[in-house]
């Protein structure tokens, strides 16, 4: 066994649910046959999430027990990066707090990503963070929008307290084409399923397994795990079949989830780590445009290492909805008037956003050396009266991970906001810091005094004349309250 591998992996899947039954019902008039695949819910991201502000959370869960300091590369792995002219990977990683010296690189053009960017580092000597967080789109009525889902998966790799060791990888490029979007489209474009099983899936996968299996000198009876992502119907039994696989087939979240594209690999890795026991042989599989093969072995070390809250926590952590015109607004399908207040100049000042990145990104409050108060924002003086120190004796202290809760609380119909009410009030944290900010998956059951909160990063405004997005932290229930 190499001594590289895995160790470390989290993950993060959106908290809105819903029936893929109402989204059938919601078509029955014109394609009737979507109700015979319409079983279990889908995840679908909220207005203000997409790939940046999931992968960070499932960063966040990922580095939970690790810490940030060992961290010398972060990759972020999607097909639906909201820039594509901006470093998306340099968002999350000032997020996160990485260090400046940390290397950062996107990965995109294939839903292989995953796994390309996972053989990439296993076999690096730097210890890496690579992140797969995907927002598939799917035209409304199309089989796509009751398969898709949305999330993110976070792993870690290195030499150090390794939980599941790199025994060997394979891949094999082929220029075949399943599906594409062209670079100015907003939805794919499916080939024919039986063609890309019979010629693709069936004759790809096997050989390129094959290899890896070769390579390690392990034989296919061995595999305790085989993790093929749903690209299609079945496809995982049918590569089990034509291996000879006799083993568990990793679970593909199609009920509870939807396939998350280039995040799916790795989100089905991390569910597969958060069951498996020591010593037990996985084989994953990444799909696209070619098959990668990686093969690990877990250790003792996996018990230890769990994130805190991972795929279980994720699935169980849900807001349940029965509107699908939310999820179409959400996603751009439909256009609303949304009134005159809607219409405002969103420009950000890029350099004033710049200046203040240290306090923002890392909500960064600070603490005065000469009386402990804690302030956010940071002033040039401390806020207490008895005081006024000037800040440059202030300490940064990072809110994100602090326990908090509500102090107070308006529900607000007036102003804009994507998804009403706009839940704003001050937040009151357990160091004495209490700031004003948005609270978002508030649920049916509301908002009240003193429930405990936990901190998110969302994407805070979007200038829709310049298609520029602003990011900072939310407040949210620690706990869904339903009525």
């Amino acid at each position: 066994m190499s001594s590289s591998g895995i160790t470390g992996f989290g993950a993060y899947i959106p908290r809105l649910r819903i029936q893929r039954s109402l989204i059938a019902d919601a078509h029955a008039w014109m394609a009737p046959s979507l109700r015979g695949a319409a079983k279990g819910e889908r995840a679908f991201c909220s207005w203000d999430e997409d790939a940046i502000t999931m992968a960070v959370e499932a960063g966040r869960d990922c580095l939970s027990g690790i810490g940030v300091e060992s961290i010398e590369s972060v990759a972020l792995v999607s097909t639906t990066l909201p820039f594509a002219d901006l470093q998306n990977s340099a968002v999350v990683s000032s997020a996160l707090q990485l260090k400046a010296s940390t290397e950062s690189m996107d990965i995109a053009g294939s839903q292989r990503g995953g796994t390309s960017g996972l053989s990439r580092a296993l076999q690096s000597e730097k210890s890496c963070l690579i992140i797969g967080s995907e927002r598939p789109v799917a035209k409304p009525a199309s089989a796509q929008e009751l398969a898709f889902g949305a999330g993110a998966a976070a792993i870690t790799t290195g030499s150090k307290d390794v939980i599941a060791g790199y025994l060997a990888g394979a891949t094999v490029t082929a220029n075949f084409v399943d599906h594409f979007r062209a670079a100015e489209e907003k939805y794919n474009y499916y080939w024919e399923d039986r063609w890309v099983r019979d010629e693709a899936i069936l004759k790809l996968v096997p050989k390129a397994a094959a290899s890896a299996l070769d390579q390690a000198g392990i034989s296919v009876r061995e595999l305790d795990h085989l993790i093929m992502p749903p690209v299609q119907r079945n496809a995982a039994q049918a590569v089990a079949r034509k291996l000879g696989f006799e083993g568990k087939l990793a679970d593909e979240l199609k009920q509870n989830c939807g396939y998350t594209g280039a995040a799916h690999p790795l989100l089905m890795l991390a569910g597969v780590l958060e069951e498996a026991g020591a010593g037990e042989y996985i084989l994953l599989i990444g799909f696209g445009q070619g098959v990668d093969a990686i093969l690990l072995r877990t250790t003792e070390h996996l018990a230890a290492h769990q994130p805190m809250r991972g795929v279980k926590g994720s699935l169980a952590d849900k807001l349940d909805t029965c509107d699908y015109l939310r999820m179409l607004s959400f996603y751009q399908g439909i256009e609303l008037d949304w009134g005159m207040r809607s219409e405002k100049n969103s420009k950000t000042m890029l350099s004033a956003q710049y200046r203040t990145l240290n306090q923002t990104a890392g909500f960064n409050a600070g603490r005065c050396a000469q009386c402990n108060t804690i302030q956010f924002p940071q002033l040039q003086y401390c806020v207490n009266d008895g005081c006024r120190a000037p800040s440059e004796q202030f300490e940064n202290i990072s809110l994100v991970d602090e326990p908090c809760k509500v102090f107070t609380f308006t529900n607000d119909w007036l102003s804009y906001h994507p998804a009403p009410p706009l839940n704003v009030g001050f937040i009151q944290f357990d160091n004495g810091a209490r700031v004003s900010m948005e609270m978002v998956d508030a649920g049916a059951g509301g908002l009240a005094v003193g429930v405990p909160m936990r901190i998110v990063f969302r994407i805070k405004e979007i200038d829709w004349q310049r298609c520029y997005r602003r990011y900072f932290w939310k407040a949210t229930p620690e706990l869904i309250k339903e009525d």
